[in-house]
């Protein structure tokens, strides 16, 4: 089938990205189990963004976003409301493309 003639999967909400990301799979929520007790807050901070950014990365790498390039930030934040996460911070962004970088 000519690349024209396939038309893409309309997004829930407008997103200012440039690329549209599609998934072809449904995310369902990850099940959370409680963490360790007694770690310094910032442990805490650094292991939940740690976690999103890897979901993140992975639900960009299926829907056929390859290259750190070509995950811009509102591409990473529309993704994320694809799969059901609050917006990442320009960090988080950041962390994504870093993870991205190594799947090669």
């Amino acid at each position: 089938m000519p690349a024209a003639a396939v038309k893409p999967k309309p997004l829930p909400t407008q997103s200012t990205a440039k690329r549209p990301v599609l998934l072809d799979l449904p995310y369902a929520p990850v099940h959370k189990r409680p963490l360790p007790p007694g770690r310094p807050r910032q442990w805490y901070i650094a292991h939940n963004r740690r976690l999103k950014a890897m979901r993140l990365a992975i639900a960009l790498l299926d829907s056929g976003v390859h290259r750190p390039e070509q995950a811009g930030d509102e591409t990473i934040r529309s993704t994320a409301q694809l799969i059901g996460v609050h917006p990442p911070s320009d960090t988080t962004c950041h962390m994504v493309r870093a993870l991205m970088r190594y799947t090669r």
